[in-house]
């Protein structure tokens, strides 16, 4: 789950980490108002959860009140389009008005999970203000990372190194210090599975600050963070997604033509290769679960064929802790309640895979079946483009 930069800087505000001073608005009247109280120049950001807004017009600089109203009049309502917006861009409800900071440099500041080690990374970097992605490829020596003691945290000695990696000299290094441990504090206390800050700044009068903040948090434990799950904004999101999500079926959206309908993570993987290998597109990524219910398979089938662009629909299940005939109990009341006209194949192994595929020629419901894996791909791919 993601937030907006102004929701993730009241955390960190919350944790103690510097952040400038600014409020929130959804109206131009408002941006005026919170531009008076802090008197000077400020910077008026749109609030999508997307990176790039500041070369997409989403990020505009105030001399004065007036100028906050009207910059914000003129990004309030926006479809803002970026590289990691929908083709048809977002559209911008509120927007930050905060003090523009006199900015001496920017540096990077991030804590994350590296599954490769089973443990928590923090990472730091004097080339801030750009996609760590790039600094890692061009310049991977000017990242710092330390490592977090499964049981112990983060060390005093190693928040020290980061923030000396930053290359922050006498006041900044001790406020580096500080805001390095807050920043793993409030990572590791809402269960965050990322807590960035691109760009951290030292200012030209001395002080470190988090001018931009990223936090996503662990779908998991979400939970045990009802504040942080309060703070959700669906507008932000597909709504396919949101739909999804209410039935506690795992769904990504994606651009292809044939829908699939998977048991496991794993196996919902390897379905969406076994279809491109096929020469088809899969148009999402939908696990089931292993214990679906027939309501979540029914409701599974609604969000499939939602989406327009699903021309045929792929079932390829393992029956394991989801028996066979439970899956087609599922498929034979979703289809007929549904009305289902969109061509289904269907591919299953496992529990009770027998008396499941008698339940389904015995339906008189015109499905596919398919023999494996490679047989309903190519079968799901053709009728696709038939129906294209």
């Amino acid at each position: 789950m993601k937030i907006h930069e102004y929701q993730a800087k009241q955390l960190l505000r919350d944790f103690g980490v510097p952040v400038p001073n600014g409020d929130v608005a959804d109206t131009p009247a408002a941006a005026r108002a919170i531009a008076e109280r802090l008197q000077g120049r400020v910077v008026v950001k749109a609030q999508v959860h997307a990176g790039g807004r500041g070369k997409a017009g989403g990020i505009k600089l105030a001399d004065d009140a007036g100028g906050a109203e009207a910059a914000a009049r003129q990004i309030i309502g926006m479809r803002l389009k970026t590289p990691q917006t929908p083709p048809e861009g977002i559209e911008v409800r509120k927007v930050l008005v905060e003090e523009a900071s006199a900015v001496d440099r920017e540096l990077y500041l991030s804590a994350t999970l590296d599954r490769g080690r089973s443990t928590h990374v923090v990472m730091a970097s004097e080339a801030g203000g750009m996609d760590i992605e790039e600094v890692a490829a061009k310049t991977p020596e000017k990242i710092v990372r330390e490592w977090a003691h499964p049981a112990l945290g983060l060390a005093d000695f190693q928040a020290r190194r980061l923030a000396f990696g930053l290359g922050l000299p006498g006041e900044p290094f001790k406020q580096g210090v500080t805001l390095v441990r807050n920043l793993f504090r409030l990572y590791l206390a809402k269960d965050c599975s990322l807590a960035e800050i691109n760009p951290l700044v030292v200012t030209k009068d001395g002080r470190v600050l988090a001018l931009d903040a990223k936090l996503g948090f662990d779908d998991n434990a979400l939970y045990r963070e009802k504040d942080i799950v309060a703070l959700r904004d669906v507008n932000e999101e597909d709504p396919l997604d949101v739909e999804a999500s209410k039935y506690g079926l795992n769904y990504i959206k994606l651009d292809g033509n044939v829908g699939c309908m998977v048991n496991g993570a794993g196996l919902a993987m390897a379905t969406m290769d076994i279809v491109k290998l096929a020469g088809g597109e899969p148009a999402n990524f939908l696990d089931v679960g292993g214990g679906a219910s027939p309501e979540q398979i029914e409701n599974a089938f609604r969000i499939l064929s939602s989406d327009p662009s699903v021309k045929a629909v792929f079932i390829n299940v393992f029956g394991g802790i989801l028996r066979v005939d439970r899956l087609a109990e599922g498929v034979i009341t979703a289809v007929r309640k549904l009305g289902l006209t969109l061509p289904v194949v269907l591919r299953a192994e496992g529990t009770n895979v027998e008396r499941g595929k008698k339940m389904l020629a015995d339906s008189g419901l015109a499905l596919t079946m398919a023999d494996d894996m490679w047989d309903g791909a190519r079968k799901a791919v053709a009728l696709a483009r038939q129906a294209e």
